[in-house]
Formats: C-alpha cells, structure tokens, sequence
C-alpha cells in the first residue's frame, strides 16, 4: 500500500502517524517543503521515500512529484496530511490520481465557514447566522437582523486569525477600512468551547470520540493574548452526543477524523461554531492516548489499511489538561519548582512551534487527573502570575 504524506514534518508529533502506517507494513512516501536533511532522523528513517519541493502552493510542483511517486511506486492508494492547510491540496491530488477521498467539491462545501453554515441549518444542527461580507452597509443590516456584537472572520481559515469582533456601526466602519475580501459576517455567541472529536470508518460510523473544553474562546485567548487551557471529559453530555453524531452524519464523512467545536450556552443548550476535518489540533491526540489508554494513531493506521475497527473499545478513564504559558508572561513558579509541584501528574512539558504561540502560548505543560478539582489546582499552579 502506498500513501502520500504531505507535509510529514508538521506538526511535529505527526510522526506517530507515519510511525504507525509503517508498523502496518506501508510505503509512506513523504511530500514536503522542508529539505530531507533538516527532518528529524527518526522522521527520515519512517519514510519510504521523500520528494522536496519548496512550495507546497505551487500545485503543478505538488503534481509532479506525485506523478514521481505513482510511476516508481506504483498506484498510490490514499493521500493525506491531516493538516487544515493542505486540505484543498490533498482534494485536487485525489482528483487527478483518482484516489478515494474527498474531492475538490467536498473541500469547498466543507471548509467554507458558509458552507458548514448551510449545511448544518439544513440538518437542523443549530448554528451562529451568517453571511458573506460585502460592504459596511450588508453587515449593518445583518446586525439590524441579529444584534451586535458581531464576528468578522475568513470564510476559509482555522484558529481566529484575522478575526475582530465588532460591536457598533462606527466600529464595522473601521473594521472595513481594509479590505476584507472572503471574509464572512457570524452572530456573536457567548459560551463555552466544547469540542466533539473523533473519527468515522469507511461507512461513516463514529469509531472513536472524546470531548474537550475549552477555558476560553480562541478569538479571545488570540486577541487579548490570555492563558488557556483545555481538557478531556470522561463523559460526552447526551444532548452534545445527539448534535455531535447530526452534524457528523451531515457532513458525510468516510474514513477520516473530524474536530467539532460547540458553544454551551448558560441554558444547557448547544450551537455548532464550525467543523474541522483533521485530528484536534495542538497536543490533543496525545491527550486522546492519555486519557483513554490508546493510541488513536495506530487506529487510524488500522482504518486507512482496511482492518474491521467496528468493535473497537475504549474508555475515557481520566482528565488529560493542556495548560499554555506565555514568554510575554511572568510566572509565579519556574519549570523546575513545577515539576516538583505537579509531581506524578505531570506527563509532558513541550515548546509549542511559533505558528502555535498566538492561540496555544509558547509552552504547555500536559497532566492527567483523575477528577476536575486537582486538574483546576494544576492549571492554577502552572498559570499563577508572578
């Protein structure tokens, strides 16, 4: 079996992606704008074989060195990246090498923040309103309809660059001072982040999901440059269960991961923000393993290379908590007096990469709790201001 992995130098721990495809005996062929001497060795033993190319956006370079690929390899079967930014990428190579998968057109519906619009109101998943941005007059009349505040994002992105959140008439003036092409106007929902994340086999049954949430919003953790932290819930509530499996089943997915992100509201309800169709970012599959005693990329590796993962079992057993700091920041305790603090808990203290550092800070520290209490007292001590 062969399969293309684009980009398979970032992010850094997608090695155990490939780490598990070759565990399963395949040809992982590596596409990527990175030179073959700078990845990590253990990543360049992994690999069957690597193609550089220096820009992952210049399509006809991309074609190329697939077509490299397929006349020495043979047929290649899957292609894939995991990674939000290549998604349109991975789409057109399915395309021309007929490779199962998701299509241009799928991409197009599905990464468009108007088109999840659409499609999560037609399946009755409930979602922020929302409409392309044109000029100051259309999103005025738009706030006339839902009220300010309002959010002003890319209809096409991921994390909350680029986004502002807008609450008068004068302040979309400014805000539309610049040029806002592609941008999509969306009702300001106050709540709390939840996610519904997980993956769906070749028939589109949910295998495997986990929830997290959020101690912020990302637009605001981004904007106000805040502290966050997340975290994995031993149960999924039954009414984000329900939403969660609806919007899920109207995205039509087949063998392949998906991040949903919810807004709990005070009254217990639940509104869809947007769908992600890639593992959760950051360390949050890591997280996936800690929590439930698994690995979640040799799952993956068992869907792509046709094993019956239908009966798969797993249990959410603790809380795994990420909790980000800031160079910007000063901190109560060094890392070192943290490592004696959270003791036991502590599982991993990473650097984040620079792309990271706006949304998910410049280092996190990953611990496992068996209740919420101690994991609270855990992010308190790792966040404590000086």
């Amino acid at each position: 079996m062969n399969v293309v992995f684009i980009s398979p130098h970032f992010p850094p721990q997608f090695i155990h992606f490939i780490n598990a495809l070759r565990a399963r005996g395949v040809n992982v062929l590596g596409l990527g704008d990175a030179p073959f001497d700078s990845l990590h060795a253990d990543l360049r033993k992994a690999l069957s074989e690597y193609f550089f190319t220096p820009n992952l956006h210049d399509y006809d370079a991309v074609l190329r060195a697939a077509g490299y690929f397929s006349w020495r390899h043979g047929r290649i079967d899957r292609i894939d990246s995991l990674n939000e930014t290549w998604l349109g990428v991975e789409a057109r190579l399915r395309e021309d090498f007929n490779v199962p998968g998701l299509r241009p057109v799928d991409i197009d519906n599905l990464r468009s923040k108007l088109g999840m619009h659409d499609v999560f109101k037609k399946a009755g998943v409930p979602h922020p309103s929302s409409i392309a941005v044109r000029d100051a007059a259309g999103v005025k009349a738009f706030a006339r309809e839902v009220g300010y505040p309002l959010v002003l994002k890319p209809d096409v992105g991921v994390g909350a660059a680029r986004t502002f959140k807008v609450s008068s008439d004068a302040e979309v003036d400014t805000a539309l001072a610049e040029s806002l092409t592609g941008y999509v106007a969306q009702a300001f929902v106050r709540g709390t982040i939840v996610t519904y994340d997980g993956l769906v086999d070749r028939q589109g049954h949910i295998i495997f999901r986990l929830s997290h949430e959020y101690s912020d919003g990302v637009m605001e953790v981004v904007l106000e440059q805040r502290d966050i932290s997340f975290w994995s819930l031993k149960e999924i509530p039954p009414a984000l269960e329900a939403l969660g499996r609806k919007a899920v089943e109207s995205l039509g997915l087949r063998e392949r991961w998906f991040h949903l992100e919810f807004f709990r509201l005070s009254d217990g309800q639940y509104v869809v923000l947007e769908a992600n169709l890639r593992p959760p970012g950051a360390f949050m599959t890591d997280m996936m393993n800690y929590t439930c005693d698994i690995d979640v990329y040799s799952l993956w590796a068992r869907l792509l290379t046709g094993d019956d993962v239908s009966g798969f079992q797993y249990t959410a057993r603790r809380h795994v908590c990420h909790s980000a700091r800031r160079a910007t920041h000063r901190y109560r305790y060094s890392h070192a007096e943290l490592v004696g603090k959270l003791g036991g808990a502590l599982l991993l203290h990473k650097e984040m990469p620079a792309v990271f550092h706006s949304a998910m800070g410049n280092e996190m520290y990953l611990t496992r709790h068996d209740d919420l209490e101690s994991l609270r007292e855990a992010v308190r001590l790792v966040q404590m201001p000086a």
